[in-house]
C-alpha cells in the first residue's frame, strides 16, 4: 500500500545541497555563455533532489529520467510548477543518449545520479523489495517489464544462485543460502519476501546477525540487482554521461555500496588520468586527461543528514568536471 503523504514529506532527497552546489558552476558557466542550461537527472525517484535544482537555477531545462512509472507520476505532480522547462521520461539510465537524441539535445551541463532503490521502492510495501515487509517476490523498478525475484528464486540453478548472492549481495553465507533456497522451492514455489526472508534465518548463524545486520539484508540486495541489471546498467551509463557533458559540465554520482562505487569511480579515473602509454616520450593530447575529479575521494553526509534520513548513512559521493572539449570513449573504465 502507498503512503498517502505528499510526496515532499516522503522523499528526504540524500546530500542536496552539497549535489547541487557541486553542479551550480557548470549551470552558471553556461547561462553566462549565453546557452540555456540543461540537467540531466538521471534518476528521478520522487524529484527531490530535482525540485532543487529547478528552484536553484531559474534559467535551465531539466530532463528527468526513470525505469519507475509510479516515481514518474509523483515527481510530475511535485515538479507541476515547472512543466515549462522540464521533460520527464520513462526509460532506463543507461538510454541517456537516445533520450537525449529523442529530445533534441546535443549536450548538457551537468548529469546527477543517485543510484540504488528508492525510497519510494522502500516504502512502498507491495514491491517486495523490503525484508521488513511481507509482499510479493517482485522488486522490479519498472513494474511493467522484465524478471520477478520470484522467477530468479524459482528458476535458476543453485550455481548461478550462489554466484548472484557471492557477488552481488558479498554474502559470505551464499553457499548455504543457495543451497537452502533450492531446497525449500522443491517442496512448493517460493512467492512471498516471508517465505525468502525464513528460508535465509534458518541457515545464517544468528551470530552473523547480531553483527552484519539483518540476515536477509545482502541477499536481498543481490536479488534487486540481478533482477534490475543495475551494475551493467550502470557500468554503460556513466561513461554514457560524461560523453554527453559540454566543457566545464559535471557530472555527480551517488553510491550506496562498494559495488556500485567500483564502477562509478573507474570511469572517473579513466577520464581524470593520460592514457599514454608507460614510456611513452611526449604526451599526445589525445592522451591527456578529459575529466577533473571535484571530491576527494568519496564525500560522505554529515551526522545531521543521516538523522534526518537514516538511509543516507551509506552514501558516497563523486564528482567530476569536464575539462577536455571533443568525443569521449565511452568504453573506458
Amino acid at each position: 500500500m502507498g503512503e498517502n503523504r505528499p510526496t515532499g514529506e516522503r522523499h528526504v532527497p540524500v546530500l542536496r545541497d552539497r549535489c547541487v552546489s557541486l553542479l551550480a558552476p557548470a549551470v552558471e558557466a553556461a547561462a553566462t555563455a549565453g546557452r540555456r542550461p540543461v540537467v540531466v537527472d538521471a534518476t528521478l525517484g520522487m524529484g527531490g533532489h530535482s525540485e532543487s535544482m529547478l528552484e536553484r537555477f531559474p534559467s535551465a531545462h531539466l530532463v528527468g529520467i526513470d525505469r519507475d512509472t509510479e516515481a514518474l507520476g509523483l515527481a510530475g505532480e511535485r515538479l507541476t510548477r515547472f512543466s515549462d522547462r522540464t521533460d520527464l521520461v520513462h526509460a532506463v539510465y543507461d538510454d541517456l543518449p537516445d533520450v537525449l537524441e529523442d529530445l533534441g539535445i546535443e549536450g548538457v551541463d551537468g548529469v546527477l545520479f543517485d543510484l540504488g532503490v528508492s525510497s519510494l521502492q522502500l516504502d512502498e510495501r507491495d514491491r517486495g523489495f523490503a525484508y521488513s515487509y511481507n509482499a510479493p517476490l517482485d522488486m522490479r523498478m519498472d513494474t511493467t517489464t522484465g524478471i520477478t525475484a520470484a522467477e530468479v528464486v524459482n528458476t535458476y540453478a543453485e550455481a548461478d544462485l550462489l554466484r548472484i548472492i557471492r557477488t552481488w549481495g558479498e554474502e559470505k553465507f551464499a553457499g548455504r543460502i543457495a543451497t537452502a533456497i533450492v531446497r525449500a522451492r522443491a517442496a512448493r514455489p517460493l512467492g512471498t519476501t516471508a517465505e525468502l526472508v525464513e528460508v535465509i534465518r534458518e541457515v545464517v548463524p544468528a551470530s552473523a546477525a547480531r553483527t552484519g545486520g539483518h540476515p536477509a539484508k545482502r541477499t536481498f540486495q543481490a536479488l534487486r540487482i540481478e533482477v534490475n541489471e543495475e551494475l551493467s546498467v550502470l557500468e554503460r551509463a556513466v561513461p554514457a554521461a560524461v560523453a554527453s557533458i559540454h566543457l566545464r559540465g559535471r557530472v555527480v554520482a551517488m553510491s550506496y555500496h562498494s559495488l556500485e562505487d567500483r564502477i562509478v569511480k573507474s570511469a572517473f579515473t579513466a577520464g581524470t588520468k593520460s592514457s599514454a602509454p608507460v614510456g611513452f616520450p611526449v604526451e599526445l593530447e589525445e592522451h591527456k586527461a578529459y575529466l577533473r575529479s571535484l571530491t576527494r575521494g568519496t564525500e560522505a553526509p554529515t551526522p545531521a543528514e543521516i538523522e534526518e534520513n537514516p538511509r543516507a548513512a551509506s552514501a558516497k559521493l563523486r564528482a567530476v568536471e569536464r575539462i577536455k572539449a571533443g568525443p569521449v570513449d565511452r568504453t573506458n573504465g
